[in-house]
C-alpha cells in the first residue's frame, strides 16, 4: 500500500508544478484540486473602484491556471437558492452599500449555511452594514482609510495557503483600512499593519488586515488590500486571492479559530533548543528544515505540564517526522521513543503509524483526518491539547485523536516538547511553534459554542465574548453536549454568562440530557446584554474519566441567557471559615435587627459577637443567618443596597477578596462600601466604585 500511495504522491507532485508554471503571477500553488466554479460579485452602491476590473481580470487568471471557472456578475437576481449551489464559493470584490434585497440577503445565507465559502475583497468591509450576518461573515466593517501609502504588512500566520508563501513581514503600498471593531476576537488573525510604518492608522497598534474564520456552517476570507490596479500585477496579492478563494471553496484546510494568549517558542530562534541525536535541523525564513537522522529538536529550556502546543508542519513528499511530548530531559532521542509520546506525522503509513496517531499506541479517526489534512507541499496545523494524562490532536482546527495514557512508567504531567528529524530523505518543515500554558490546577475553560451536539441553542458572534462567540438563542429545555470531556477530580463549574433577559439555570449532567443532575448553576439577569458575570455551582457524584458531558438549560420565557464559556473546577472545594467580617474603626458587617426577611439591609454596628454578625466565607460566598450577602436586584450602579437575599448562586452574590482588603463584587466591578466612610452604628453599606479609603478595607475571617 505504501508504494501505490507514493505513485499517487508522485503523480499529484506533477500536477503541482504544472499548475506552479502556468504563469499566473500567482507563486507556486500546492495542490492540483478538482474542477470548480467561483461567481465574483462587485455590484456597487456607492464608491466604486476603478480597480474591479483588473481584479475580476486576475481572478480569472488564476483560475484559468487552477482549475476553477469565474462567473461575474452585478446582478444581485445571481443570489437564489438555485443558481448560488452551483458555486464553490462567492468573493465580494470591493462592493459598496446595499447590494442586496432581503430574499437575496436570504439565498446567500442559507448558502453559507450549506458549507460554502465567502472572500472579501477590500471595500467589501463597505458594505450592507445593515445587515448583521454579513457584517459577522466579513468580520469587521470598515471606518475611515488614509491615503494610499506604502506599510509594512506583519504575517502571523504561515501555514494559511492565503500567506504562506509571505516572509514574516513585507513592505506594499495601497488604501489601508481602519476598521470598526477588531476582528481579532471573532476570527483568526494572518496579516497586521505596523501602524509606525504609515500614516493614518486608528486602530491602537492592533490592525489586523487579514483573517479567515468558520462561520455560520461556512468559511470566510478577507483581505484588506486590493485598492490599486497595481495589486492585481503582484505575484504576492495574487497568490494571496488564490490561497483565499481556495480555502473558501474547501480546496485547502485551515486553522481558523480565534487564537490569543500563545507564547513562541520557535519563530525565527532557536534559543532555548537543543538537539538530540544525528542529523539535525536549518533554521532560515523562521522554518526549520530536518536533515538526516534519526534525531530530535527539543525545547530544553522548559517543562510543561497542562498545555496547548500549536506548530504549523509541510511535508515535501512521503516523508517522516513526529512532535513528541512529555518526555524526560536527554540528549538521547530514543529517551523520548521509549519514555514519552510520539504525535505521527506521515500519511502513508499503518493507522497507528499515521499522521494523527500516537505512535504504535492510537489510530487517529482516518476519516476525520483525511477530511482535515491538506497534502504534501502545503502546510497544516496541529494543536496538542495535553490535560493530565489526556492529549487531543487536531489536525488545521479538527479533533482527529483523544488519547489518554494509563502506562504507568509514562506520563503527560510533566515533560518536554520535541520534533524529529527522522532520516536522510525524509524532509519536513516546522514554522511557528508555539504554546499555551493552562495553569497548575489543571481547571479547564471549554468555548460553550464548540459543543459536540446541542439542541435549540445555537452560535451568536457576539463583541465582548472570549474568542468573539457565545452560545446563545437560549429558551428552556435546550441543551448542548460536549463529549470527551475528562472530568476526574471536577468538584465545581463557573461560567461566564450574559443576560439582558429573565436568566435562568444551567444543569450540569452526564450520559444524556435527562441524565442525574450534579449540580445546578443559577444565571441571573446580568445588567444588560452587554453584562458579563461569572457565576458558579458546585458538582457531586462526578464520574472520573472522560464523559460526554451535557448541559440542560431552565427558566421561564424565552431568550434567557448566553453561555460564553464554562470552566470545569478541579480540586477540592474551598474550606469554610466563619466569624466576623470587621471593617471600619473596628465594627462589624450586621443584618440589621437580625432579621430574615429577603431584603435585609446590612450595616456597619459595634461587634456583639450575634448571629447577625456571624458570616460564613465559601469561596466568593458570604453567609449570615442562613441567607447571602446580595447586591440589590444584581444592579451594578454605584450606591446599590446591599442586603440579604436567599441564596441562588447568581453574580450578585459573589464577592471577591482582594490583596488590599476590598471585597469586590465581579460582576458590576465595584466595592462593598460604607457609605459615607461613616463609623456610626447602623451606617447602611452599598456598592461603589473601588478605591483606597478606609470605609472599603475589611478583614475576614
Amino acid at each position: 500500500m505504501r508504494n501505490l500511495l507514493r505513485r499517487g504522491l508522485t503523480l499529484a507532485a506533477a500536477a503541482l508544478a504544472m499548475i506552479a508554471g502556468a504563469g499566473t503571477g500567482a507563486g507556486q500553488a500546492t495542490a492540483a484540486d478538482t474542477a470548480y466554479k467561483v461567481l465574483v460579485f462587485s455590484k456597487t452602491a456607492a464608491f466604486r473602484h476603478d480597480s474591479i476590473p483588473a481584479g475580476i481580470q486576475a481572478i480569472r487568471d488564476l483560475g484559468a491556471s487552477a482549475n476553477f471557472t469565474v462567473d461575474a456578475t452585478e446582478d444581485g437576481n445571481a443570489f437564489t437558492t438555485a443558481n448560488l449551489g452551483q458555486y464553490a464559493a462567492v468573493v465580494f470584490l470591493s462592493t459598496t452599500g446595499d447590494v442586496l434585497n432581503a430574499a437575496q440577503q436570504t439565498a446567500f445565507e442559507s448558502y453559507v449555511a450549506s458549507g460554502k465559502g465567502f472572500v472579501g475583497v477590500h471595500a467589501a468591509a463597505d458594505t450592507e452594514y445593515d445587515w448583521p450576518f454579513y457584517g459577522q461573515l466579513v468580520g469587521a466593517w470598515f471606518s475611515s482609510h488614509p491615503a494610499i501609502q506604502p506599510a509594512t504588512v506583519k504575517v502571523e500566520d504561515r501555514a494559511h495557503a492565503g500567506t504562506a508563501h509571505l516572509g514574516q513581514s513585507l513592505t506594499r503600498t495601497d488604501e489601508w483600512y481602519n476598521y470598526r471593531t477588531n476582528p481579532r476576537t471573532t476570527a483568526h488573525v494572518l496579516a497586521t499593519l505596523d501602524e509606525s510604518s504609515y500614516s493614518g492608522g486608528t486602530m491602537s497598534g492592533d490592525h489586523p488586515t487579514t483573517w479567515c474564520k468558520a462561520y455560520g456552517g461556512g468559511r470566510s476570507f478577507y483581505t484588506g488590500g486590493g485598492h490599486t490596479i497595481e495589486s492585481y500585477a503582484e505575484s504576492g496579492f495574487r497568490a494571496q486571492l488564490l490561497g483565499g478563494i481556495r480555502y473558501a471553496a474547501g480546496k485547502t484546510r485551515a486553522d481558523c479559530r480565534p487564537e490569543t494568549g500563545y507564547t513562541n517558542l520557535y519563530d525565527g530562534s532557536t534559543t532555548g533548543w537543543s538537539h538530540a541525536g544525528p542529523g539535525g535541523f536549518a533554521s532560515a525564513d523562521a522554518t526549520l528544515t530536518s536533515s538526516g537522522g534519526l534525531g530530535m529538536l527539543w525545547y530544553s529550556a522548559k517543562e510543561f505540564r497542562s498545555y496547548s502546543l500549536k506548530l504549523d508542519w509541510k511535508l515535501a513528499g512521503d516523508d517522516n517526522s513526529g512532535v513528541f511530548i512529555g518526555f524526560p530531559a536527554s540528549d538521547d532521542p530514543w529517551s523520548a521513543v521509549d519514555n514519552g509520546y510520539e504525535i505521527q506525522i506521515d500519511a502513508t503509513d499503518t493507522p497507528d503509524h499515521t499522521t494523527g496517531s500516537v505512535y504504535g499506541f492510537k489510530s487517529a479517526d482516518l476519516a476525520a483526518r483525511d477530511a482535515a489534512l491538506n497534502p504534501p507541499g502545503e502546510w497544516n496545523t496541529y494543536e496538542l491539547l495535553v490535560e493530565g494524562e489526556r492529549v487531543q490532536i487536531l489536525l488545521n482546527g479538527v479533533k482527529i485523536n483523544d488519547f489518554t495514557n494509563t502506562v504507568p512508567a509514562r506520563s503527560l504531567q510533566q515533560g518536554y516538547i520535541g520534533i524529529q528529524n527522522h532520516g536522510d530523505g525524509d524532509d519536513a518543515a516546522f514554522r511557528h511553534i508555539r504554546i499555551k500554558e493552562l495553569g497548575a490546577t489543571g481547571d479547564r475553560t471549554v468555548e460553550a459554542e464548540s459543543y459536540t451536539t446541542a439542541s435549540g441553542a445555537s452560535p451568536f458572534d457576539k463583541p465582548g465574548a472570549h474568542g468573539g462567540r457565545t452560545l446563545g438563542f437560549i429558551d428552556p429545555g435546550d441543551w448542548s453536549s460536549y463529549a470527551g470531556t475528562d472530568l476526574t477530580g471536577v468538584t465545581a463549574l463557573r461560567a461566564r454568562v450574559v443576560s439582558g433577559g429573565a436568566g435562568g439555570a444551567i444543569q450540569v449532567r452526564t450520559g444524556s440530557a435527562t441524565g442525574t443532575v450534579l449540580g445546578t448553576v443559577n444565571v441571573p439577569n446580568t445588567g444588560s446584554w452587554e453584562t458579563y458575570a461569572d457565576v458558579q455551582g458546585s458538582l457531586t457524584g462526578v464520574p472520573t474519566g472522560a464523559q460526554t458531558l451535557f448541559l440542560t438549560y431552565t427558566g421561564t420565557g424565552t431568550g434567557l441567557f448566553d453561555l460564553d464559556d464554562f470552566t470545569l473546577v478541579k480540586g477540592t472545594p474551598p474550606a469554610s471559615r466563619t466569624g466576623p467580617v470587621k471593617g471600619l474603626a473596628g465594627k462589624c458587617l450586621d443584618v440589621a435587627g437580625a432579621a430574615t426577611t429577603d431584603g435585609t439591609q446590612v450595616q456597619l454596628y459595634g461587634c456583639n459577637g450575634t448571629g447577625a454578625q456571624t458570616w460564613t466565607v465559601t469561596g466568593q460566598v458570604l453567609k449570615a443567618l442562613g441567607k447571602c450577602l446580595d447586591v440589590a436586584g444584581g444592579a451594578t450602579a454605584n450606591g446599590t443596597k446591599v442586603q440579604i437575599w436567599t441564596c441562588n448562586g447568581s453574580a450578585a452574590q459573589n464577592w471577591a477578596a482582594q490583596s488590599d482588603g476590598t471585597l469586590r463584587n465581579p460582576q458590576s466591578g465595584r466595592c462593598l462600601d460604607v457609605t459615607g466612610a461613616s463609623t456610626a452604628d447602623a451606617t447602611p453599606v452599598a456598592i461603589r466604585d473601588c478605591g483606597t479609603g478606609a470605609g472599603q478595607k475589611w478583614t475576614l475571617p
